[in-house]
């Protein structure tokens, strides 16, 4: 049962395994109490306990199929799921004037305008990358390509486990994102995804991505800046989703007191200015 003081969570999408990991670091975390957990309509796991799913046994929570009812419910919800379901999310919250911590990947411009709206009756936090050190690594990205002319050709490289979606991940554009801003440009108009056959010789001041897929990698990232005769790689590595989640659970409890907005972890870590 959550105390007065708890701050009570949701977790949508709780029966994959970004929501598993969320569950367990709701469940093991001080101050902090599980309401509500859903999943989409056809999900067989529906009707479990939220605890068995995380494998930490019963905590009284089922899994169920309502959105509208985990917002009545949940001071915060927690969304790691799909562009589609994150812009639903993101209407409920600004409806019910409740916290969304969204982590979802793969949002196109139409989805990212909508949290913005949005944002104007909900704290919202969306971040391609919830983790402390990938955080850092964005503005050491920036950082190094406002210093280094285009005589450095920048590549992304980055690796995930063989179900992800979609290509590059969210962070690998974030990246991008980053570089191509401490460059004075945009990425639309420099970004090369993939070569194959006869390509000819790289672009000048082309920002690259390749993706790879594969095993159970849960999330590897590089950025490299390849000079003549010389080549500077920053990289994060992530061992397990717990970063994740506990970085979306810090963001929740950052955003307990904040103004409507959309915010990034940029704005939770301190690290905007």
């Amino acid at each position: 049962m959550a105390a007065s003081q708890d701050l009570k969570f949701g977790v949508a999408g709780a029966a994959g395994r970004m929501g598993r990991a969320l569950l367990a670091e709701i469940a093991g975390a001080e101050g902090a109490a599980l309401v509500a957990a859903t999943e989409a309509p056809a999900n067989p796991e529906l009707g479990r306990d939220a605890g068995e799913l995380a494998g930490l046994g019963p905590l009284g929570v089922a899994l169920g199929d309502d959105p509208r009812a985990m917002f009545a419910a949940a001071d915060a919800v927690l969304d790691f799921t799909t562009p589609q379901a994150t812009r639903a999310h993101a209407e409920l919250a600004a409806e019910n004037g409740k916290i969304l911590i969204a982590g979802t990947t793969g949002l196109g411009p139409d989805e990212t305008a909508a949290l913005g709206a949005f944002g104007a009756r909900a704290v919202i936090v969306w971040a391609a990358n919830m983790s402390l050190g990938v955080n850092l690594l964005l503005g050491l990205t920036e950082q190094v390509a406002r210093t280094l002319d285009q005589d450095f050709d920048i590549e992304i490289v980055e690796m995930h486990h063989r179900h992800k979606l979609d290509a590059p991940s969210g962070t690998a554009l974030a990246l991008g994102r980053a570089a191509a801003q401490g460059r004075g440009v945009s990425l639309d108009e420099v970004a090369l995804r993939g070569r194959d056959g006869r390509t000819g010789a790289r672009p000048r001041g082309a920002i690259g991505f390749a993706a790879l897929r594969g095993g159970d990698v849960v999330g590897d990232h590089t950025v490299v800046f390849a000079g003549t005769g010389e080549r500077i790689e920053l990289s994060h590595r992530a061992a397990h989703r717990r970063i994740y989640a506990a970085g979306a659970l810090h963001a929740a409890f950052w955003a307990r007191d904040k103004a409507p907005g959309l915010y990034s972890m940029k704005d939770v870590l301190g690290l905007s200015g």
